[in-house]
């Protein structure tokens, strides 16, 4: 039995951490539940600054039929990612180039059973050379291609708290926004991410590569402020490989409420989401709360 790791990082909208146990535990880079609301739509041409602070906790690690282990644990992890984003007026496409880049740390507390480990670091920084977004009448679209560098500090299995995955990552975005009334007051934002990950150092594994879907359908209450209800799935699509690799396949499913607001004033939006997980197998079980600014210059 393998389990996974518990994650936060920022790529293109995520976040980076870990919580190690067993057998080698890999999970993606990516961990969802930091995009919600029209998370699919990129901004006009400028440059933003993006600061992400999420809080994941658990106390229940499932087996890979998602039943309860029963082991006692009690994970605690906050990352804080910077995130500069560029875009620009160049078209490709008929849409607009633009490329960002990603810089965690990251702070886990982690106890399972009677092992307990807890440290604070650098986690592995995510750049996004090349991505391109569209803006329609009534639709937004963006696909980007992201790199993942193994810069964390990183343990081999069986335990860790170190904030690094210890290999490298590939993964590609591509998502939409729909709008379903002229004055797009209501939206459907689907954010698809896939990786595909390369063999650990330490371990010689390779790790399945994932699939993640972050969704989001909102309201906007007046033009400063959205509301809606957003989720996310993710799912290992293929089996780790390597010596000592395991079969088995984790996922999750998670769904919760967002707030968005943006002060025209000092041009900032500031938005708080929560996420629930509701199914989890080969892996952890708990719940995120992400608070992020947005600064545009």
């Amino acid at each position: 039995m393998k389990f996974k790791t518990v994650l936060l990082t920022g790529v293109f909208l995520s976040l980076t951490s870990g919580l190690h146990a067993q057998t080698p535990p890999f999970t993606s880079h990516y961990v969802p539940g930091v995009e919600g609301i029209k998370g699919a739509s990129l901004p006009p041409p400028g440059f933003y600054l993006r600061d992400y602070n999420a809080f994941y906790t658990t106390d229940r690690l499932n087996q890979p039929n998602g039943h309860n282990t029963g082991m006692n644990v009690d994970a605690v992890v906050y990352a804080n990612v910077i995130r500069g984003i560029w875009v620009s007026n160049w078209q490709i496409l008929g849409g607009n180039f633009f490329m960002d880049a990603l810089v965690p740390f990251q702070y886990a507390d982690v106890k399972l059973g009677s092992w307990n480990d807890s440290h604070a670091g650098l986690g592995d920084i995510c750049l996004e050379p090349a991505g391109v977004s569209w803006h329609g009448a009534q639709w937004d679209a963006a696909l980007a291609y992201a790199l993942y560098l193994p810069t964390g500090d990183s343990s081999p299995p069986p335990f860790s708290a170190k904030p690094g995955k210890g290999f490298w990552g590939h993964m590609i975005t591509a998502g939409a926004t729909l709008y379903f009334d002229q004055e797009k007051t209501w939206a459907l934002s689907l954010l698809n991410r896939y990786e595909i990950n390369e063999r650990d150092g330490d371990t010689h594994i390779t790790p399945g590569n994932q699939w993640t879907l972050e969704w989001g359908i909102s309201k906007s209450l007046k033009p400063t402020i959205d509301v809606g209800f957003v989720g996310y799935y993710q799912l290992q699509t293929t089996k780790d490989s390597g010596a000592g690799a395991s079969n088995d396949r984790d996922q999750v499913l998670a769904v919760g409420p967002e707030v968005s607001v943006f002060c025209p004033e000092i041009g900032m939006f500031t938005s708080l989401r929560y996420n629930y997980e509701v199914l989890a197998k080969d892996r952890p079980q708990g719940q995120i709360l992400a608070l992020t600014f947005t600064k545009a210059f």
